[in-house]
């Protein structure tokens, strides 16, 4: 097996549900070592989420299998000075602290950058916000459904029509692209100790993340430009970017981009020649025309195979489209598991979703299975320098479970 990129770096997790922890999944799919610090008792309230009553019903708590997959548990109650002792001392042996507690928080329990710095001085510090560090905002609470969907733009931004209501994102959605970012800060960081000795602190939030994943329309609105209302479906202002509804009631989505060159292959793999000779839709410009005439007569013949179907005769043709998947059609997509996009849990044949980066001969560990709450207390401890007698005490005094 190849060498492990970040075998040896330890990396103390001490945010809770999706968007921080989830660099600290990537840098364990490369060997890191994670501890995952949580509260004792319920733990992380992200284990709750697959719960709640709109969430996918199944046995096994798919969300933190995904989150906190190789990490080893250590429950830790911060409030208590002797358990914020710990993190201290852990401090002092890690590679990297990863923290998403409001500023406040943070300076309560004595875990700011200035806190920790002096105890490490190659400690790579990664802070992870809903708003930034800075502002009037700066210590409102964020999820991605509100700081990085809503308030970036995006949520309005995807209407199917200008007068439909906003969309909700899914569980998620803005979490993991945003983790990707604090990953690329922690990497950078480690980086900068290469070339330097030297730690530092790194960070990013959800409102940044989703203002750059909405980035071409901000910076429109950045150069003054005119925005025009998406119009619906069916007066889309191009035939050739729209969506159809297939015969099973299935969806699938072109891009034709170069139309020019591909309306006579496109026509053919409709069975729709007499196209060719309609004046309607005789030159480029006319079927930008008449889209929506055009949109019409796609609804129709689309509506007259299933969406297989479809899918052979387009692929051989040539033409840029896809599938509207669900998340349903995930675990049995061919390309998907051709690219190990999706990976066994060790020992189980399981499968998770892995980090997605890839480095050539570099492999990735083989996924374990996610700890309980304080699973690894002990035997963390234990390596931190306490013994037996000291544990026991931190446990008599409610600051380790």
């Amino acid at each position: 097996m190849a060498q492990l990129m970040f075998k040896g770096l330890k990396v103390l997790d001490c945010s809770s549900f999706i968007a921080a922890p989830a660099a600290a999944t990537i840098l364990s799919d490369f060997g890191a070592d994670v501890i995952k610090i949580e509260p004792p008792g319920a733990g992380d309230p992200y284990r709750a989420v697959p719960s709640l009553p709109t969430m996918p019903q199944a046995k096994e708590n798919y969300a933190w299998m995904l989150a906190s997959r190789n990490k080893r548990g250590l429950a830790l109650n911060l409030a208590k000075p002797s358990a914020q002792q710990v993190v201290r001392r852990l401090v002092v042996q890690a590679d990297v602290f990863i923290t998403n507690f409001p500023a406040v928080v943070r300076k309560k329990l004595g875990l700011r950058y200035e806190d920790l710095a002096p105890l490490n001085d190659r400690l790579i510090y990664a802070s992870f916000t809903g708003y930034g560090e800075y502002g009037e905002e700066a210590s409102k609470p964020g999820f991605d459904i509100t700081a990085w969907w809503a308030r970036s733009g995006l949520m309005d931004g995807v209407r199917t029509e200008a007068t439909a209501p906003p969309a909700r994102s899914l569980t998620g959605m803005g979490d993991h692209p945003s983790g990707i970012s604090l990953y690329a800060g922690i990497v950078m960081g480690l980086y900068q100790r290469q070339l330097t000795g030297m730690g530092a602190h790194v960070g990013t939030s959800l409102l940044a993340n989703g203002v750059w994943c909405n980035g071409v329309m901000a910076q429109a609105a950045l150069c003054g430009a005119r925005f025009i209302d998406r119009p619906p479906r069916e007066r889309a202002l191009n035939a050739f970017t729209n969506y159809y509804q297939c015969r099973d009631k299935r969806w699938l989505i072109l891009t034709i981009l170069n139309e020019e060159r591909q309306w006579p292959v496109f026509i053919k793999c409709l069975g729709r020649d007499d196209l060719q000779n309609d004046r309607q839709f005789a030159t480029s410009r006319d079927r930008m025309k008449n889209a929506v005439e055009l949109t019409t007569v796609l609804d129709k013949t689309f509506a007259t195979k299933d969406r297989s179907e479809w899918r052979e005769i387009l692929a051989a043709g040539g033409i840029v489209f896809d599938v509207v998947a669900s998340a349903q059609d995930i675990p049995n997509d061919s390309q998907i598991l051709a690219n190990d996009i999706l990976v066994p849990f060790d020992n189980d044949g399981v499968l998770t979703v892995t980090s997605p980066i890839c480095v050539e001969g570099q492999n990735k560990v083989k996924p374990r299975r996610p700890p309980a709450v304080g699973q690894h207390s002990d035997e963390v401890l234990r390596e931190a320098g306490y013994d037996a007698a000291m544990i026991e005490q931190l446990r008599a005094d409610g600051a380790v479970a």
